[in-house]
């Protein structure tokens, strides 16, 4: 008769005993488990066992269709509230000329004003991957063309074939 593989309710409750409360607080105190489903019943409501491991365990007198439509229902609200970090990503290279960094960096600025997280690839080719120290110049040179409208997660680290950035708008003070 249990609506959910996680909660015990009505007849699923085979304790001896339980410490019942009513659905708008009234302490029923420590009665048998038989006698709480009956005052549930009378109200037409559900036993639900809440606390287990408590003792005795506790059982609440609640419409328990009611409960969880308001526990989706705050999840839901609680979702909506949730701000998601969109990530772009401008990929570089070692050999990059610095008319094309001012390009990228035009482009990156714009996301950042957005509100947007911008991470910065250099990708090592060939030989470049015994120098990873290129990537990290390019890296620093485009940092410091952003440092005065985002800020940086960490210095430019090695992942692979690539050398990586993470910058995100400055916080308000």
């Amino acid at each position: 008769m249990s609506k959910s593989n996680d909660v015990l309710m009505n007849s699923d409750i085979n304790m001896p005993e339980v410490r019942c409360i009513g659905d708008d607080g009234t302490q029923y105190g420590i009665i048998s488990s038989n006698e709480a489903l009956k005052i549930a019943r009378e109200n037409g409501l559900d036993l639900v066992l809440i606390a287990p491991n408590a003792k005795p365990p506790v059982c609440k007198v609640m419409d328990y269709g009611k409960f969880k439509y308001q526990q989706e229902k705050k999840k839901k609200e609680a979702r909506k509230n949730q701000k998601v970090i969109e990530v772009k990503e401008i990929k570089l290279s070692v050999k990059i000329a610095q008319n094309d960094i001012n390009y990228k960096i035009k482009h990156a600025r714009e996301f950042i004003e957005s509100g947007k997280h911008v991470k910065f690839r250099v990708f090592l080719r060939g030989r470049e991957m015994q120098n990873p120290e290129g990537g990290v110049e390019v890296l620093l040179r485009v940092w410091d063309m952003m440092k005065d409208i985002s800020d940086r997660d960490s210095k430019p680290y090695r992942e692979g074939r690539y050398v990586n950035m993470l910058t995100f708008p400055k916080k308000d003070k």
